[in-house]
């Protein structure tokens, strides 16, 4: 506790003030839990200076701050006051923030490349080089009280396996954790995530508990990140989060015995020989019974890893001459054209020339 109190005054993270006559105060309390390690190890003990949320009052001190569903966007914003100061000196230290990701800072001297993330107070570094690495962190240990931790095995839930020519990226622990909430951690395993050429409707009794369903919805999503192949079955469930019905129920249950029985299934980034970049987009035209709207997709892929993958079935057909197939196809090639241009642009900015033809 006295290493984060001091860490916090060494990195002015606050700045006393007079009270305001009229404010209403906002007390602190101390926070005291275990982090551990992907493999259910003791990691560290930490401690956290946060406020008594008890004696905030809603519509003055915060809004509403709860979702059900977790959104990358929300998993990269970091808080706005000590997000800020780091950006400002990273900034005059000759960082570039990225425009693609908040979070994201980019640094180059030379040849030499620095690629920084900041999520809250936790940071992933790294380098092109082992001595530019270590100079980085000299320079930012002078400014801010951090500790090193280490080459990077766990962030956000994320495990990191690396080798000399891959790196496997991993969610099984929480995904083990999802199942415990469910219930569900002795269930038997299911070989696929969805049955085949199912189409959930807005049929059937209502669920019992759709706080719950909404919940476990929410969460699957985030466990999507190195779990592609569950990405249609979340999505699909996601659509009836307002109004949760048994059949989604039993839908998200076959969701959860597939993920028992793939746990140690994961995202694997190799040390591709090419630097090619392959967008493939699909459409599903009016695939809803009940909307009658159209599931659409896209992926991309830069040399052999998968680096973009989305679905969306917010496709509306506005007008009759849009009421085919190929017009659901036209507005998903739009979009995946503005993505294929962007991270081209990013990889001859920050990285290396592209020497092939974005292939989409």
């Amino acid at each position: 506790m006295r290493d984060e109190y001091n860490a916090l005054i060494k990195n002015h993270t606050w700045t006393l003030v007079p009270r305001p006559m009229d404010a209403n105060i906002v007390r602190s309390m101390w926070l005291f839990r275990h982090k551990y390690n992907a493999d259910g190890t003791l990691s560290r003990y930490k401690a956290s200076l946060v406020a008594n949320g008890r004696s905030q009052q809603i519509g003055i001190d915060c809004d509403e701050t709860f979702s059900p569903v977790v959104k990358p966007a929300t998993i990269r914003t970091a808080p706005g006051a000590w997000f800020q100061r780091f950006a400002g000196y990273a900034t005059r230290a000759g960082f570039v923030h990225s425009h693609c990701d908040s979070s994201l800072f980019i640094y180059q001297q030379g040849s030499e490349m620095t690629y920084l993330l900041l999520y809250v107070d936790d940071i992933v570094l790294t380098a092109s080089s082992p001595a530019f690495l270590r100079r980085i962190i000299q320079s930012l240990h002078q400014k801010f009280s951090m500790i090193d931790l280490g080459p990077l095995n766990y962030f956000l839930g994320i495990s990191v396996m690396r080798n000399s020519t891959s790196m496997f990226l991993s969610q099984r622990k929480y995904a083990t954790e999802i199942l415990e909430r469910a219930g569900m951690l002795n269930c038997k395993p299911c070989r696929t995530p969805m049955e085949t050429n199912s189409k959930l409707g807005t049929n059937g009794p209502a669920v019992s508990d759709p706080t719950l369903y909404r919940s476990l919805a929410g969460v699957l999503q985030y466990l999507t990140f190195t779990r592609p192949d569950i990405t249609y079955g979340v999505q699909q469930l996601c659509i009836f989060m307002h109004d949760p019905r048994e059949p989604h129920l039993a839908a998200l249950r076959r969701i959860l015995r597939y993920i028992r029985g793939t746990l140690d299934l994961g995202l694997q980034l190799f040390a591709s020989s090419t630097a090619s970049l392959v967008a493939y987009s699909d459409a599903d035209w009016a695939g809803c019974p009940s909307t009658r709207r159209s599931t659409s997709g896209y992926c991309v892929f830069l040399g052999n890893n998968l680096y973009l993958g989305h679905l969306s079935d917010n496709t509306h057909l506005l007008d009759l001459v849009w009421r085919q197939s190929i017009g659901v196809l036209l507005m998903r090639l739009l979009k995946l054209v503005g993505y294929g241009i962007f991270f081209a642009s990013f990889i001859v900015r920050y990285s290396r020339p592209l020497w092939y033809t974005v292939i989409m």
